[in-house]
């Protein structure tokens, strides 16, 4: 009897020449701790605070959980891929035409779609440094070269001019979040203004609104993405119902600017890419003004608890027109980070961002912020301010 011996295939390693490059070199999103994990981490009874990742701390917009009970029975059909009522509520809500507007699954997509749709191989991406990881994911995955522009100091903010500084023939995407995420900083008109006169001809400029409901009337020159897609410049607008609606975990946001533009991002997208509790919810949501005026209520009040706090323990922060706050601990951040973890309160360390002595924290309730800031008040003392 002959026995043939199996062939042993090594499970645990891949051959790298099968592997992109470009995918070797991304830089994985680091999410804020789920408040699952932390109890399960350092087991941990009752109520955690997250004030980890920006979500609205009033929970979803009771329309849209209101719409999402009549959908439930039928979540065995496939989704509108055009989200045609979605469409309609949202291109009535901000002014625009249905076909000025792309859907996505979060606006995290509408980004990968930009890649896919403006970039080749060489061609170079100008965005602030630090910013939202995904600008920089959706140059490398397309083999483009990311610019990078520190933030101005001791502002935190855009450096538009530096950005103009470094366009070249080669320049196709800018991508500005504003408010800046993290910093909470905001650029004005004039800047952006400036900024699109030095544009090179075949570039486009992304202004990423997703916290653009928080900012209030005392930013009056705030440069609307709308503004200048009615004036025909090549802008394109993002938008997400994740932070002001509250619908993080159905993933939904959009983007908006002229029809050409629009119809070459639609090109690579996915079909049925918006699933249809999300289309459900966020078309009830867009319409939900009482619970966005109680969101930016809510969120006002906070900012102001937490900077008089701050003020109170001689911690300096960075001024936000966002839902969260960076503020300097003056000590190492993930030492703060580890003893609030262990006091039950989740917030993101600085670090990442490449501010060592920094934590960003979410604006949440009355109450979650004076648990934060108790907790806070409490680490502090224990742990030696950071060298230098």
């Amino acid at each position: 009897m002959t026995v043939t011996s199996k062939p042993h295939y090594a499970t645990d390693t891949v051959d790298r020449t099968l592997v992109d490059p470009r995918i070797r070199a991304l830089k994985p999103y680091q999410p804020g701790k789920p408040i699952e994990e932390v109890k399960r981490e350092l087991g941990l009874i009752g109520e955690i605070v997250k004030l980890a990742s920006n979500e609205n701390p009033l929970g979803p917009s009771p329309a849209a959980l209101a719409a999402l009970a009549e959908v439930l029975p039928k979540l065995a059909l496939y989704p509108d891929g055009g989200c045609h009522d979605l469409r309609a509520a949202v291109a009535q809500k901000v002014g625009v035409t249905g076909d000025q507007l792309v859907f996505g699954n979060g606006s995290d997509e509408i980004i990968h779609l930009l890649g896919l749709t403006f970039l080749q191989p060489g061609d170079e991406v100008v965005i602030g440094h630090p910013t939202f990881v995904l600008y920089e994911s959706a140059a490398t995955l397309a083999g483009a070269v990311t610019i990078k522009i520190p933030l101005t100091r001791p502002g935190f903010a855009h450096d538009t001019e530096a950005m103009a500084n470094a366009f070249t023939d080669r320049t196709r995407l800018v991508f500005i979040a504003n408010p800046h995420n993290p910093t909470g900083t905001v650029v004005g008109r004039s800047a952006v203004d400036a900024l699109l006169e030095r544009l090179p001809s075949r570039a486009v400029l992304v202004l990423d609104e997703a916290y653009g409901e928080y900012v209030y009337d005392d930013v009056p020159d705030f440069p609307a993405a709308l503004d200048y897609i009615r004036a025909g410049a090549p802008v394109i607008g993002l938008r997400t119902f994740s932070k002001m609606y509250g619908l993080a975990g159905l993933r939904i946001g959009y983007g908006v600017g002229s029809p050409e533009l629009i119809r070459l991002l639609n090109q690579p997208r996915s079909p049925f890419n918006v699933n249809l509790s999300a289309q459900v919810a966020a078309t009830a949501a867009v319409n939900d003004d009482t619970f966005v005026e109680k969101t930016r209520k809510t969120n006002s009040d906070g900012l102001r608890e937490l900077t008089a706090a701050f003020d109170r323990l001689g911690l300096p922060f960075i001024p936000s027109f966002a839902n969260f706050i960076m503020v300097d601990v003056q000590r190492p951040c993930r030492m703060v980070y580890d003893a609030l973890l262990r006091q039950g309160v989740i917030v993101r360390t600085g670090d990442i961002f490449g501010l060592p002595t920094h934590l960003r924290v979410t604006i949440g309730t009355a109450a979650q912020n004076a648990v934060f800031l108790a907790a806070l008040e409490a680490v502090l003392p224990a742990i030696a301010p950071a060298a230098g």
